[in-house]
């Protein structure tokens, strides 16, 4: 019987992959690379590019070509057949890029390769020297016992981190509150109104059903009236997964402190004195006391603007509304009808002009212009869900690359945001070029009714970020599996492009292309864009303390974690009373659904969003000077960055592009801390 999963050409096949198939067809394939890489190894006696890396490069690029869309429909459409499936294999694919990393014969293999062919290009050096340093990174040193306790360890690891993501959904999912009296839900827009209405129609009841789901919590949290439901919703968001939460069964608390002990372990098996130098040997960063001194340091900037935006918060909620003690659940609250009051504009008075149609097609504007690329739907093709669409992008009439994309927020779905490989740009055994194909996954408020969904002005934003990662990804010239697209480049600089075209969702010339009124096609008009960009940094500095709490959370616990006496909260909190300047209630378990670095790849890594934004912030400052859609820094920013992938070390190519190393003061200007 041929194996389902391997039936993929192009594109995957969505509707072929059945769960009861998934293990069955996974064990095949792990069985057949073993014996592969058995043969490549006993007749490595001089190798070269063509007779060891390429062959091994299309045994593994085969194996994820068949594992990227199970892994995507669980994120997706999860359902309790393919998660068992999926959760099966897990633990399998663990083992098997352990064995490779383990591998003596390989590493004397690639070691021989560094060594006496002097034949490589500079993509493929990267590979071999990547290989080699990942070799180390996986235990090769290590005595036999050593290497099956890293092997232990990375299945545990991957089985854990799965579970703590599967908490998350499912304490989301189980959470919900009818509300039967209207009057309840004042303030709430029209569009959170008829949202939660269809939600309650859904599920064939009377009233409006709010949920956890972001759309629904962000709504209440942010314009409903009502206090006491602003604080039930935000109980219920902020205790998601814990021991405060609605059921015991999906509490993260355990999980924590056994990912954290795992990590710590591994790191030291491995000679590293903590996980964070463990995770920083594959980043930009030198060291860990540059991150955290990095981190520190605009912390001590921006903290005293971001105690003087809370300070008048506090004060304006008190002068115009009376209220004295100013609690979590107030704070986005009263914060947009601050800025209403200070700007006359709001995210739902601007969504009217952020239909999806309209802004998708000027993102493809927009990404055209600095790129020269053209971007075209593809009507007909194998769905995981009705949500889903298809895309090519084009240069001159010629396909580069494919993308997904699932915008909409809905139940068994992951929430947030991402950009993940679905196939790599690469050259085949044959000759012939594999081009690259990328989800894009969004948790947007859906469309209510006849009407098309109408995105915030943050969702505008979040859909340029992705698009960002996809555009990395999919305009790559590389055509090494490990070195192309976002392959390769360093955790901490993987960001850049993703920040970098956020900048458009600001810049007047680029918002002509992305607005319009869902009803009349008039563009933003000037008085709302003008209120709009005075706006912009509106409560910056709280949003860039927030993120930094986050990382330095996120940092200190993973290089200074001790198995059996860290307090994780206690950690937390400690870092909160040095850089966070909004108090948070005794029950607030933000750790708990903190998946970026319990369940994603951010583990001792979430500070390179900060430090990737100072890439992103001086890259886009060339085009402050040139012009925003200026054709030549276009072309160079492909070309230096995008094209690059991870064939070079991200510096080089940032300076490549810049014409110097980048300085943090773009950063502080665009967020108004300078």
């Amino acid at each position: 019987m041929s194996n389902p999963l391997l039936q993929q050409t192009e594109l995957p096949t969505f509707s072929a992959i059945k769960p009861e198939n998934v293990e069955p067809a996974i064990d095949e394939l792990l069985g057949r690379n073993r014996a592969a890489i058995e043969t490549l190894c006993r007749d490595a006696a001089a190798p070269d590019w063509n007779s060891l890396v390429a062959p091994l490069e299309q045994l593994n690029d085969e194996l994820s070509c068949a594992w990227s869309p199970v892994s995507h429909m669980n994120s997706v459409v999860n359902a309790d057949a393919l998660r068992q499936a999926y959760n099966a294999c897990l633990p399998k694919l663990s083992q098997y890029w352990t064995e490779q990393g383990q591998n003596q014969q390989l590493f004397e293999a690639f070691s021989h390769l560094a060594e006496h062919d002097q034949s490589l290009d500079g993509p493929q050096r990267k590979v071999v020297d990547n290989a080699l340093r990942d070799f180390r990174l996986s235990g090769i040193a290590l005595a036999p016992e050593g290497q099956q306790r890293y092997a232990e360890l990375q299945q545990q690891l991957s089985l854990l981190t799965t579970r703590f993501s599967e908490n998350v959904l499912d304490a989301t999912n189980a959470w919900s509150l009818l509300v039967t009296d209207e009057a309840r839900l004042a303030g709430l827009p029209d569009m959170a109104l008829a949202g939660a209405r269809q939600s309650a129609a859904g599920r064939e009841q009377e009233g409006w059903l709010l949920t956890l789901d972001f759309p629904s919590y962000f709504a209440v949290i942010t314009h409903a009236d009502d206090r006491e439901l602003r604080r039930e919703l935000y109980h219920a968001y902020m205790t998601r997964a814990s021991e405060l939460g609605a059921d015991a069964k999906w509490d993260n608390s355990k999980l924590i402190n056994d990912i954290l002990a795992l990590r710590h372990e591994l790191a030291q098996l491995l000679d590293f004195g903590n996980y964070a130098e463990y995770s920083i040997a594959t980043k930009m960063a030198e060291s860990t006391d540059q991150v955290v001194d990095f981190l520190q340091d605009l912390a001590t900037r921006a903290r005293p603007a971001a105690q003087q935006e809370y300070r008048e918060l506090c004060d304006f909620a008190r002068e115009q509304h009376g209220l004295d003690s100013l609690q979590a659940w107030d704070v986005p609250y009263y914060s947009e009808k601050l800025k209403q009051a200070r700007y006359e504009v709001s995210q739902e008075a601007l969504r009217p002009y952020f239909p999806m149609p309209k802004v998708l097609n000027g993102l493809f504007q927009v990404a055209g212009r600095l790129f020269d690329i053209q971007i075209e739907e593809v009507a007909e093709f194998d769905r995981w869900h009705q949500d889903a669409r298809l895309f090519n992008v084009l240069r001159n009439g010629e396909r580069l690359a494919s993308f997904y994309l699932d915008p909409y927020a809905r139940e068994n779905k992951r929430g947030g945001a991402w950009m993940d490989t679905c196939r790599i740009r690469r050259r085949l055994p044959d000759g012939a070029l594999q081009l690259p194909v990328a989800y894009l996954v969004c948790n947007f408020t859906p469309a209510v009714g006849a009407d098309p969904a109408l995105l915030t002005h943050n969702e505008v934003t979040t859909l340029f970020h992705e698009f960002g990662h996809g555009l990395h990804h999919m305009l790559t010239q590389i055509e090494c599996a490990d070195v192309s697209g976002i392959n390769g480049v360093a955790w901490d600089a993987v960001e850049l492009p993703s920040q970098f075209m956020e900048n458009w969702c600001w810049e007047p010339e680029a918002l002509a292309l992305i607005s319009g009124h869902y009803q009349s096609g008039d563009v933003l008009p000037k008085a709302l864009l003008d209120k709009m960009l005075a706006a912009k940094n509106f409560q910056s500095a709280m949003f860039m303390v927030r993120q930094l709490e986050f990382s330095l959370f996120d940092f200190q616990l993973h290089r200074d974690f001790e198995p059996g006496v860290t307090d994780v909260q206690q950690l937390l909190d400690t870092v909160r009373a040095e850089v966070s300047v909004v108090p948070l209630p005794d029950f607030n378990r933000f750790q708990h659904s903190f998946s970026h670095i319990f369940a994603g790849g951010y583990a001792a890594g979430y500070y390179s969003y900060k430090w990737a934004e100072v890439l992103s912030a001086d890259a886009f400052s060339r085009f402050e000077e040139e012009g925003i859609f200026s054709a030549r820094a276009g072309k160079d920013f492909c070309s230096n960055i995008l094209e690059m992938g991870g064939s070079r070390e991200p510096m080089e190519l940032f300076v490549a592009f810049r014409g110097r190393e980048p300085s943090v003061d773009a950063l502080l200007r665009h967020a108004g801390i300078a």
